[in-house]
């Protein structure tokens, strides 16, 4: 019991540790989505009336432990394609698809 707990958190700290870094107020937790997925969650630290305050979450991508490669979500229990983390921001995995002036407007130089 007490082993699977580390095997378990020891998994967690690697899937996380390459991501951005979380926007404020907000955190990133997995939840294990399947045998071979592992879902990376946005959770977001603010109350809302809406929900009665209840905690607010947001997919944010999977993990494929087989293959140790990062995927976009399609919804909250689909993965999508594979993506570089490199190219990920701190709300989404999902990749942009800027058409070409778009890509000069939002490149960061």
């Amino acid at each position: 019991m007490m082993k699977d707990l580390m095997k378990e958190l020891i998994h967690q700290d690697f899937v996380l540790q390459g991501l951005p870094e979380p926007p404020n107020n907000y955190t990133y937790e997995t939840r294990e989505h399947n045998r071979t997925f592992i879902g990376i969650w946005l959770h977001c630290h603010h109350r809302f009336s809406y929900n009665g305050g209840a905690p607010v979450y947001t997919i944010w991508g999977f993990y494929n432990t087989k293959t140790k490669q990062y995927h976009s979500p399609i919804n909250s229990s689909k993965p999508g394609d594979v993506v570089r983390i490199e190219d990920t921001r701190p709300y989404t995995s999902m990749s942009l698809n800027l058409n070409p002036l778009m890509q000069c407007l939002m490149s960061p130089s």
